[in-house]
């Protein structure tokens, strides 16, 4: 694993949303965005595994990310890499809880299914004019 660039990390560490790119099964992309922070050196991200992005991932871990600045939208991180983890149960409740509370300032609501996927970033870099 390549370490993710030091100027990247400012992005996936602050409330900012990233557009999360999976592969659909004809081979085109698949673009969302997602809540995102870091789980050691990899990359979390929630969702439902029956979502469109979670069946994309069952079959492809391939991923992309944009990422903009909350308060600076015309700056931007990409990363590239894949699912190399899918964390449920208690352990996953405990990353989405944080994630929330970042994003919304509170716990998320626990009857919706999700678990947590983890990216290992393979590439990354900023663009900030």
């Amino acid at each position: 694993m390549s370490p993710i660039a030091d100027d990247v990390r400012p992005y996936v560490e602050g409330p900012n949303l990233a557009h999360l790119a999976t592969v659909m099964p004809d081979g085109s992309p698949h673009s969302v965005p997602v809540w995102v922070d870091f789980e050691g050196d990899r990359i979390a991200f929630l969702t439902d595994p029956s979502s469109r992005k979670g069946r994309n991932l069952a079959r492809d871990p391939r991923v992309a990310m944009s990422i903009t600045l909350h308060d600076r939208p015309n700056a931007m991180a990409q990363i590239r890499g894949r699912v190399v983890e899918v964390v449920e149960g208690d352990a996953a409740w405990t990353i989405i809880d944080r994630l929330a509370d970042q994003y919304i300032g509170q716990p998320y609501p626990r009857e919706l299914h999700r678990v947590v996927y983890l990216v290992e970033p393979e590439r990354s870099f900023t663009f900030a004019p």
